[in-house]
């Protein structure tokens, strides 16, 4: 019988566990930890970083996915492999309207496919989009939770240091993108081409005015906005997959 031994992820499908949350840094797997029971360490295996633990009775993974499309790509189809059917991107974004703050959420309803990972998969024209119950169930969340949030299409891209950034971050918020993150498109081009329910939501990190660098910093070194974003979007992601769980098994 061959092994189901994922070779990047090295996780097995002996966990019976439905459910992931996917940051992209690894060292945000510990962060989500703080939110759950029962918590153990499972593999980590380059940039894939995984853990296990229960939010109020439901079983859950969290696994790294590393920087870009590519790297989470290849987490989200090891995860398929495994018996994961539900998966909730939690990461980062720098905003492209006025009015979205440090430390507000986005929830993706769609993305701008400026990525070469979904391009790998399918013709440009297959829309990259989230399950629609788990979406549902994302926007509840911080509705009960009083939290800020803003929902609508975000660009999902490959580099912050192409020579025309400053332009291309002014086309995008022109046409009313709300924000820019790295792994959203290949998340919703994977998932609906595997049957995978889906959904993103991201932490606001810079703001539209704001210098990439500096703001990604001060995320990183102290407990600022960007950081209590970071809690509110583990609670929000978390309580989407037990509001899911619930429904799907009444």
């Amino acid at each position: 019988m061959a092994s189901s031994l994922q070779p990047h992820i090295r996780i097995a499908d002996n966990h019976g566990i439905r459910y992931a949350l996917l940051p992209g840094d690894p060292g945000r797997v510990n962060e989500v930890a703080r939110f759950l029971e029962h918590v153990k360490d499972i593999a980590y295996n380059r940039e894939y970083k995984t853990i296990a633990g229960s939010y109020k009775g439901v079983e859950v993974f969290v696994t790294s996915t590393g920087i870009g499309g590519a790297s989470a790509g290849i987490a989200i189809e090891e995860l398929k492999n495994i018996g994961v059917d539900t998966m909730i991107r939690i990461g980062s974004c720098g905003a492209l309207q006025p009015g979205i703050r440090l430390g507000d959420l986005v929830i993706a309803t769609g993305a701008v496919r400026n990525d070469g990972a979904s391009a790998a998969y399918v013709d440009k024209s297959y829309p990259a989009i989230p399950d629609a119950d788990l979406l549902f169930h994302l926007i509840e969340s911080p509705k009960r939770l009083n939290y800020t949030y803003h929902t609508g299409i975000v660009r999902s891209h490959d580099s912050f240091y192409t020579d025309d950034e400053e332009e291309i971050d002014r086309y995008w918020s022109s046409k009313g993108i709300l924000g820019s993150d790295m792994e959203t498109a290949a998340l919703f081009v994977i998932g609906g081409l595997r049957g995978i329910k889906t959904a993103s939501i991201l932490n606001v990190v810079v703001e539209k005015e704001g210098n990439l660098e500096g703001g990604i910093n001060d995320y990183l070194d102290e407990m600022n906005e960007g950081k209590l974003g970071e809690e509110r979007e583990i609670i929000t992601a978390l309580e989407a997959i037990l509001a899911n769980h619930q429904f799907s098994n009444k």
